[in-house]
C-alpha cells in the first residue's frame, strides 16, 4: 500500500489508523506475536535497570504497555507516556484503571517530533515499535536526546528484516500475508496491518538508524537483535558532563 510522504498528511494517516485498531491493539499484539511481545518489553526495560529512580519518557507509549512494564520493574519510578493518538492512550488508561502502579504512568497527548518535556528532565526515554511511524525520525531523534539528563539512555524497541535464510521467507509470508489478513478480519481495518508490513519493509537498516542516532548526539550506540532478528534493540546513551 502507498503510505503518504509528505510530513504532516503521514501523521494524519498514521493517527487515524492507530484510533482505527486501538480497541483490539493489545489483543492482536499479544496473539500475533505468540506473546513475545511481553518478553521484547521485560528486555528493554532491562537496561533501565540501572537508574530505578526518577522519570522516564516512553514516546509512542500506545495503549501503555511498555510504561506498565516500566513501572512493574521499578517501584519507585514515573513514567510520562507520550503518544499523539488520543484514542491509543484512553483505550490504554482504561486497560490499567485500577492498577496500583497506573498512578505512576501519566498519560499525555503529544508529538514525538516536538515533544511537552523539559529539556534534561528524564534519566532514561524509550519508544517501542514507534520510530518508523514519526514523520521525521532525525527530528525525534534530537527531542529524545534534548530531554534525557547527562548520562541518560535512551532504548529503541522496533521492528527488523531477518536475514537467516530459513527465517526470512516464513517471517515474510507471514507478515505481508497471514498478519493482514487475521489482524483486519478482527480489527475491520486491514489497510492499519497493510501499513504495518509496508512500514517494516522500508524501514532504515539498523546501520543507518545507528548512524542517525550518532549523528542526533548519541554515544555509544549499539544494536542487540531478539527473536531470529525480527526485533531488535537500539541503545543509545546522552553523554555525561
Amino acid at each position: 500500500m502507498q503510505t503518504p510522504q509528505q510530513p504532516e498528511e503521514k501523521k494524519q494517516f498514521v493517527r487515524e489508523k492507530f484510533s482505527s485498531i486501538s480497541p483490539h491493539y493489545d489483543l492482536l499484539n499479544s496473539l500475533l506475536s505468540l506473546h513475545i511481545d511481553r518478553y521484547w518489553r521485560w528486555r528493554t526495560t532491562r537496561l533501565l535497570s540501572h537508574v530505578p529512580n526518577g522519570w522516564v519518557l516512553d514516546l509512542c507509549a500506545g495503549t501503555l504497555p511498555l510504561a506498565m512494564e516500566l513501572t512493574r520493574q521499578a517501584p519507585a519510578r514515573q513514567v510520562l507516556a507520550v503518544d499523539f493518538c488520543e484514542d491509543m492512550l484512553r483505550a490504554g488508561i482504561g486497560s490499567i484503571a485500577g492498577a496500583e502502579r497506573s498512578r505512576r504512568i501519566h498519560p499525555v497527548c503529544g508529538d514525538g517530533e516536538a515533544l511537552p518535556v523539559s529539556t534534561s528532565s528524564c534519566v532514561g526515554c524509550t519508544i517501542a515499535f514507534g520510530i518508523r511511524n514519526l514523520a521525521r525520525a532525525d527530528k525525534g531523534l534530537s527531542e529524545m536526546l534534548r530531554i534525557l539528563k547527562p548520562g541518560g539512555r535512551l532504548i529503541i524497541l522496533e521492528f527488523s528484516r531477518p536475514t537467516n535464510p530459513l527465517i526470512k521467507p516464513v517471517y515474510n509470508f507471514y507478515l505481508n500475508t497471514v498478519l493482514p489478513a487475521v489482524a483486519g478480519r478482527i480489527s475491520g481495518d486491514k489497510e492499519a496491518y497493510q501499513y504495518l508490513a509496508s512500514s517494516i519493509a522500508a524501514f532504515y537498516e539498523p546501520e543507518a538508524l545507528m548512524s542517525m542516532m550518532r549523528a542526533s548526539g548519541f554515544s555509544g550506540v549499539r544494536r542487540v537483535s531478539l527473536t531470529f532478528g525480527i526485533v531488535s534493540m537500539y541503545i543509545g546513551d546522552k553523554e555525561a558532563v
